[in-house]
């Protein structure tokens, strides 16, 4: 199991708590500055099961200052967002727990937690 994390975020700390609490063996992967790459994200939607643009954090100031709001959201423009979350790691939604099982959730509630150490 692994856990994308930003050390910074509430959340991230809340879902290592947890994972900690349970004994869970898990890795942890710093992803600001460990940068997925393509492939590497492209994997992860696989495993969630999402497009791109549902794991964007739009709120943020890169996401607005591209203007990501406005960007198509369908198959044709898939890359350009997996290409703007591997330049922008910030933009990506956290945390993400990878399960043993080959699937993939965004951790940000204790029942998402607990739903990844199920698998």
């Amino acid at each position: 199991m692994e856990i994308w994390i930003n050390p910074a975020c509430s959340k991230c700390r809340s879902a290592v708590q947890l994972l900690d609490a349970e004994g869970a063996e898990y890795t942890v992967r710093r992803y600001l500055e460990d940068v997925p790459s393509l492939d590497e994200i492209r994997a992860v939607l696989d495993r969630l099961g999402l497009e791109p643009w549902d794991i964007t954090r739009t709120q943020e100031a890169e996401a607005k200052e591209l203007g990501l709001k406005e960007w198509p959201r369908e198959a044709g423009s898939r890359e350009r967002w997996i290409t703007a979350l591997a330049e922008h790691p910030k933009l990506i939604q956290r945390p993400i727990i990878t399960a043993e099982d080959g699937t993939a959730v965004v951790a940000r509630t204790e029942e998402a937690v607990r739903d990844a150490l199920g698998r």
